[in-house]
């Protein structure tokens, strides 16, 4: 296997009593070990269905909750991939006492009818607790990162759980002022392009057939947000998708549609409104107004939690990089204090 930069010191040895799951664990080729060797910095020496890991004390302590971790997984009969070892990393890269204690996989886990998902990084982890305990959970961030099919995943396993009556999913049906006028066909034929991503999320939780019933009923509601004047929504998990493009005025009234015993999620990325030219965007202004309020949590994500394609994280660091030069650059020609990047 690969080297580590430094002074090499044999912290752990492995045994991993099943031969088959040590196998799975340990990748085609040992690829996943490879990949935690690279990603933490340390060696990963297999020898049958041992491991010896070898590096800095703190980056092999990582390595070693990673592997018991995955193997662990492995062990409840899920499998591993390289996605799953990459999101072992992630929750591994918290203050070191949190993951020894094992409180970097703790659990978070989410069960609905038809899977489990986990969180892949720490802001997820920290997400999927503000959806649990906050009335009100802003979920900030990129693409790919898990907003949406997070809060989805928790509302459903909360209805699952019958602490909540029914689930309330909503967009801005068009990105600009919600014209649904122009069209093709009737009412319904307008909107579901727009909100295919959270049928999509509900499919992945439930079986079809429950989803279809459920609709049917009403304990399951999609609807454009336009749809959402003069109601109260008591006893619901409430999500408003696609929050940044919104006006402030549209967002005061999602706002004020909580009822008693509900539970709202807004979800959006800032650096991607759609709004037309001098339109602020309603999450933006609702940020300044309400973040700081009891009962309401703001959790941002970043490139780093990007769950998708390896090469999406890149392209929205990417972005992000190009982001910061231009807004440094507009601040020098204005003359404007330039803040420093932490």
């Amino acid at each position: 296997m690969g080297t580590a930069p430094g002074k090499l010191e044999v912290v752990d040895v492995i045994d991993f009593t099943d031969n088959r799951l040590a196998k799975s664990l340990f990748g085609e080729h040992d690829r996943h070990l490879a990949l935690i060797e690279q990603k933490l910095s340390v060696v990963i020496t297999p020898r049958g269905n041992r491991v010896s890991v070898k590096g800095a004390p703190d980056n092999a302590a990582r390595a070693v909750v990673v592997l018991n971790g995955l193997y662990a997984r492995l062990q409840d009969g899920h499998e591993v991939i390289a996605a799953d070892v990459e999101a072992a990393i992630r929750m591994a890269e918290g203050p070191l006492e949190n993951v020894v204690n094992g409180k970097a996989n703790s659990k978070q886990s989410i069960r609905t009818t038809k899977r489990m998902i986990t969180p892949r990084s720490p802001n997820q982890a920290a997400y999927i607790d503000a959806l649990r305990t906050s009335d009100l959970t802003l979920g900030l961030g990129p693409a790919g990162t898990g907003k949406t099919y997070i809060a989805v995943a928790v509302a459903v396993s909360m209805m699952l759980e019958g602490k909540v009556d029914r689930l309330i999913l909503s967009r801005p049906a068009v990105e600009a002022g919600e014209r649904l006028g122009f069209l093709p066909g009737d009412m319904r034929d307008k909107v579901d392009p727009y909100l295919r991503p959270l049928y999509d999320a509900l499919y992945d939780m439930l079986p079809a057939d429950q989803v279809d019933r459920k609709l049917e009923t009403g304990e399951i509601e999609i609807a454009p947000l336009a749809f959402m004047r003069g109601r109260t929504l008591s006893n619901a998990f409430v999500i408003l998708d696609e929050a940044q493009n919104t006006s402030p005025m549209q967002m005061k009234m999602f706002l004020t549609r909580l009822g008693e015993g509900s539970i709202m999620t807004i979800t959006g990325d800032p650096s991607q409104v759609d709004l037309p030219p001098g339109i602020q965007s309603g999450l933006a202004d609702a940020l300044e107004i309400i973040e700081r309020l009891e009962g309401v949590a703001v959790c941002r994500f970043t490139a780093k939690d990007v769950v998708r394609h390896g090469l999406v994280t890149r392209i929205v660091a990417a972005y992000d990089k190009r982001d910061k030069r231009r807004r440094g650059d507009g601040k020098k020609r204005t003359g404007s204090p330039e803040k420093n990047d932490t």
